[in-house]
């Protein structure tokens, strides 16, 4: 028993080495790629210095990892199971008695944790630190005026509204949307205020309106109510629990939103009637990390731990790196379903790591003959 104990301590001592190291080597690789194309953009731009690169550059570091984890634990894992096997450490620990399941739990659990980690630590700090890559990205680089430029400068949301009805709720269409100075303006606004049994209660013109705290200010705004006639006031509050922060994160991207402010976030955006599938999804994925970094490690010993004797090495290796790129193919693909609606946010992004999981545990069934 001290024996497979010991055992399993010191090949999770060697898979953690070359995990991390695999995931240093990746995020540099990438970060690089990411770097130059970063360059070619702020070439035409005699205003952007190679110091704001570098900072964007940088800022990104957290996020690549993030990205690359999944493919430093397969290749790290490879490289490490091939390392032991090659050494012919694990065949002795296979003529002293012990299965691949015992030496394997230490990996996996060290896998899963460093997941884990990523999701509940990393996961907050990738995602300030993109964002604000994101908002230097933004304000120098892009052509556009952000986000809601790309969204034709309109805005859709629903939010509940008690001023007229007790359960009922307000859709607000505004036109030319742009934040100044922490404030969000907006040129011509309407409003169609109903009731819970959607019944048309108030339909509300104005020329312009001007989110503050609490509430919206409708200028010159034309009311307009079943079977009377139009009225005209120049200034009309509409209240509302929108803000301009939340307005700005509804466009920005999921991924500069940390793990634990996704819950609440989603919630916000479902009762303001935006769309919240991105934010789902991304929450989903995030929350199945432990367990498609766990799937990678069994994959990398499914197709790693071969005798050296039985020959094709180089190519059971190939073909561990081409499942795991694989599997990435399938879950990007299940993403995709996800973000039109085609597929639950829980099901495309759970589905892919669960699969490969019982697909490596199959594999290591097959190949385990201890």
């Amino acid at each position: 028993m001290t024996f497979a104990v010991t055992l399993s301590l010191y090949v999770a001592r060697v898979f953690s080495f070359f995990m991390m190291a695999m995931l240093a080597g990746l995020t540099l690789v990438f970060s690089l790629f990411d770097f130059i194309e970063l360059l070619r953009r702020a070439a035409p731009r005699p205003t952007v210095g190679l110091h704001l690169v570098f900072e964007i550059a940088g800022l990104r570091l957290p996020w690549v990892a993030m990205q690359t984890l999944p493919f430093a634990v397969l290749l790290g894992g490879m490289f490490a199971f091939e390392k032991l096997t090659r050494s012919s450490e694990l065949v002795v620990a296979r003529a002293a008695g012990l299965s691949a399941w015992q030496f394997l739990a230490a990996p996996v659990l060290c896998a899963i944790a460093l997941g884990g980690f990523a999701t509940m630590v990393g996961s907050p700090i990738a995602a300030a630190m993109y964002a604000r890559a994101d908002g230097l990205d933004t304000q120098y680089l892009k052509t556009n005026g952000g986000p809601m430029a790309l969204n034709g400068g309109q805005l859709w949301l629903r939010q509940s509204d008690r001023q007229l009805d007790q359960q009922g709720v307000a859709v607000l269409h505004a036109y030319g949307v742009s934040a100044r100075d922490g404030t969000l303006v907006s040129g011509r606004l309407s409003v169609m205020r109903l009731s819970r049994a959607d019944r048309l209660l108030e339909r509300v013109e104005a020329t312009g309106a001007v989110l503050e705290p609490g509430a919206w200010v409708l200028r010159d705004a034309r009311i307009s109510q079943p079977g009377k006639l139009p009225e005209q006031t120049p200034v009309l509050r509409l209240p509302t629990e929108l803000t301009v922060d939340r307005v700005a994160d509804s466009f920005a991207p999921a991924d500069a939103l940390s793990f634990w402010t996704l819950p609440g976030f989603i919630a916000e955006l479902e009762r303001a009637g935006f769309s919240s599938i991105r934010q789902q999804l991304h929450f989903q994925s995030l929350l199945a990390l432990p367990l498609l970094a766990g799937t990678m490690a069994l994959l990398a010993a499914g197709f790693s731990m071969r005798p050296t004797r039985r020959g094709g090495v180089a190519k059971m290796i190939a073909s561990g790196i081409g499942a795991g790129f694989l599997l990435f193919l399938v879950a990007k693909i299940a993403q995709e379903f996800g973000q039109s609606g085609e597929l639950p946010p829980v099901l495309a992004a759970w589905a892919p790591a669960g699969a490969g999981m019982m697909l490596s545990v199959a594999l290591l069934l097959h190949l385990e003959d201890g």
